[in-house]
């Protein structure tokens, strides 16, 4: 399947995209102009692949709206989702960082449209507005950060510890909240497998501390028992 024939539109892309972009958000309203110029627009529906592993990518997407999964295919051939992205964060950018191939495939979990720059152009604004690099690096040495936490999780934290702490997480002090993937894309990311995933779910809610909700539903019921959960050795 390829998300840049049939399944999405190429026209110019309105300065929006450009504005709600925290790396851009240095740059005033005449320099914004400047960057949407060199711009364009594409759409992609649910299920679209934006882009392939292994393939020459060379350009910075920028996501307006929508939220986008980026996955790796492990040795094992099973996928594993890095991290879901929303509106005003972009992806591609080791492609023309790196000079390799894309390690990753990026997939639209619904409706989206985003902005496109060119490697080569997103290099030249870089060198005339410094701002707009330094911002990369910010959420590049972000991403870095929590990628050492995560695999540091996996490696230290028993499974139950993960999933109390991922649950609080994006709970953000909510009582209910839906989960932002398929409970198999959510398990992956914390290093589970399905399987282990509803018998630690339903252990939570044995416990007291969770109900589940439909398919992606999340109350909690506890908040202060699952925080000893996710905390507790």
């Amino acid at each position: 399947m390829n998300g840049h024939c049939a399944h999405c539109s190429h026209t110019r892309a309105p300065a929006s995209c450009v504005e709600i972009v925290p790396i851009f958000s240095a740059l005033d309203p005449s320099e914004i102009a400047e960057v949407a110029a060199i711009t364009t627009d594409a759409r992609f529906d649910t299920g679209n692949f934006i882009y392939f592993a292994g393939k020459e990518g060379n350009k910075l997407y920028i996501i307006h709206q929508g939220k986008v999964k980026i996955s790796r295919l492990g040795d094992n051939g099973k996928s594993q989702m890095i991290r879901v992205l929303g509106p005003g964060q972009f992806f591609g950018e080791l492609s023309i960082l790196g000079k390799t191939p894309l390690p990753d495939y990026a997939e639209a979990m619904e409706p989206c449209s985003m902005c496109m720059i060119e490697g080569s152009r997103l290099k030249l604004l870089m060198g005339k507005y410094p701002s707009i690099a330094l911002k990369v690096m910010e959420e590049l040495s972000l991403r870095l950060a929590k990628a050492e936490s995560r695999i540091e999780d996996i490696s230290l934290r028993p499974a139950e510890r993960r999933l109390a702490a991922a649950l609080l997480e994006l709970a953000a002090g909510r009582r209910y909240f839906e989960l932002p993937t398929t409970k198999g894309d959510f398990a992956s990311h914390l290093g589970m497998t399905q399987e282990t995933l509803s018998r630690k779910l339903s252990l939570l809610q044995n416990q007291g501390l969770i109900r589940g909700r439909g398919q992606r539903g999340i109350e909690i019921l506890d908040e202060k028992g699952l925080e000893r959960a996710a905390s507790s050795d």
